[in-house]
């Protein structure tokens, strides 16, 4: 789809650090970075996305202390928009500042003790449309105060990390008092059992919208306080949220054995329960005004709170000696959500996913690698479209003469939310290396690649009204060299 104008993709990426150490071990850091990047399918879509920021953390080791100290300063700004033809333009921006300290004590023979405090301060900004072009809209600023306190004893057969953090959320007036607690246990010199779990909560929300196939623009904003007064549980019950901060219980257990020295195996399984989520209202029709306020809030409010539960198992097989290495995993997973209506499979639910990896070293010196990596997924969920309109404004009020109007505008008619799914994703690319290295320590490295070997047609991204399709990066060698001093 570039009409032989090369490829879509353009990227401006700059990063630098300056890091001071001292023979002791404390250090300084410094850093800074800027990105502008971009993706233009022109007159069908185009999505750009620009990140500015810097910061300094340290590293402290006081001479003769059993306390480590550790801290950090950072502010960024993150900014993105979207544009398709028919449509109006999406926009998300969020910046802020994040001052925080840690410390790690280390009690001789009675195990590790880590606290520490943070402040994040930071705004956001969201605009977007819903299915009727209902134009929702967020501005926020916030600020979070959140402390820690962990605990680590390692025993023979034992390791033991309870742990505690409180998270203040003061601009939303809420304190979120959150437990967490991991085990494991060495049953043998061979197999190992863990278990962790916790209660969690966020204040940060990505919100995607109905109207896209796929999910390339994904805003960022703050909890929202303009939500339902009443949320209906599955179960029946009536609960009456404040804002919209998300919440969740995760439950985690698994198990490693160690087949020989070169395999082993990971199994993991988790259950995670969210009973309070936000999420765009693709419900809304009327404007939150005195006006309707005989209207129920479902109807009218730019977020909804939402419930919902995701639950899952994780099989990892390593195999690593010599000059092999070879990884491989399969996922299965599950994730619904309830809405107050009825129970939804959200845009991340992929069902099955499948990644090998194998890297082998030739040469006396090692120096020539070959990495090959597959990637499989089932398909994602998405609405369906059921149909189209025209849009009619009613610009004169009540006295619009829909009959004889002929707007440009078309609207669409969705069909049952996230009832269908994309196809199958799966990619195959190679990366080969070659490495020199010189009497004065420096280092050369030669890179090709291969992205997408079989130039499998993966879907990135499908315009509703015109039905345009756009797949991912084609069959795409590609060279690069780095030299290290």
């Amino acid at each position: 789809m570039n009409n032989g104008n090369g490829l879509p993709y353009s990227f401006t990426d700059v990063y630098g650090k300056i890091t001071l150490a001292s023979g002791a071990g404390s250090k300084f850091s410094f850093f800074g970075f800027h990105n502008d990047d971009a993706v233009d399918y022109s007159g069908i879509a185009n999505l750009t996305f620009k990140q500015t920021g810097g910061g300094m953390s340290f590293v402290l080791v006081p001479q003769g202390s059993p306390v480590f100290i550790r801290g950090h300063l950072n502010g960024s700004n993150y900014e993105t928009e979207f544009n398709e033809a028919n449509s109006e333009p999406r926009i998300s921006s969020i910046g802020g500042a994040d001052l925080g300290f840690d410390f790690t004590y280390f009690r001789k023979n009675e195990g590790q003790i880590d606290y520490g405090i943070n402040i994040n301060l930071f705004n956001t900004s969201f605009t977007t449309y819903n299915e009727i072009a209902s134009k929702i809209e967020s501005k926020t600023f916030t600020t979070e105060i959140g402390a820690y306190f962990n605990y680590k004893l390692v025993t023979s057969r034992w390791v033991v990390q309870p742990g505690f953090r409180t998270q203040v959320y003061a601009s939303l007036g809420t304190i979120s008092p959150e437990p967490r607690l991991g085990l494991k246990y060495n049953a043998s010199e061979k197999w190992r059992i863990k278990l962790a779990g916790g209660r969690y909560s966020q204040n940060f929300t990505s919100a995607s919208s109905d109207r896209d196939v796929v999910n390339l623009f994904n805003g960022l904003l703050s909890a929202p306080t303009n939500v339902q007064q009443d949320f209906t549980t599955p179960s029946g019950n009536v609960r009456h949220p404040k804002n919209g901060i998300q919440y969740s219980w995760h439950a985690i257990l698994g198990t490693e054995y160690d087949i020989n020295k070169s395999l082993s195996v990971n199994l993991e399984g988790y259950y995670k329960y969210f009973p309070q989520l936000s999420n765009i209202n693709v419900n809304k029709i009327y404007d939150d005004v005195s006006e309707f306020s005989d209207v129920d809030d479902v109807f009218k409010k730019d977020f909804l709170i939402e419930s919902g539960v995701s639950y899952g198992v994780d099989v990892l097989v390593k195999y690593s000696r010599e000059r092999i290495f070879l990884w491989g995993v399969y996922s299965y997973g599950k994730s619904t959500r309830w809405d107050g209506f009825a129970t939804y499979a959200p845009v991340f639910d992929r069902r099955h996913n499948v990644n090998l990896v194998g890297t082998y070293l030739f040469g006396s010196k090692k120096d020539l690698e070959l990495n090959i990596r597959w990637n499989l997924g089932s398909g994602l969920p998405f609405t369906p479209t059921a149909g189209f309109y025209q849009g009619e404004s009613f610009g004169e009020g009540s006295t619009s003469d829909y009959s004889s109007s002929n707007s440009d505008k078309v609207w669409l008619l969705l069909g049952d939310f996230n009832s269908k799914r994309l196809p199958y994703y799966h990619r195959l690319d190679i990366t080969v290396k070659k490495r020199f290295e010189f009497k004065n320590k420096t280092e050369l490295e030669l890179i090709a690649s291969i992205t997408n070997v079989y130039d499998r047609n993966n879907i990135f991204y499908v315009n509703r009204i015109s039905n345009q399709v756009i797949y991912q990066f084609p069959f795409l060698p590609s060279m690069g060299i780095s030299y290290k001093f």
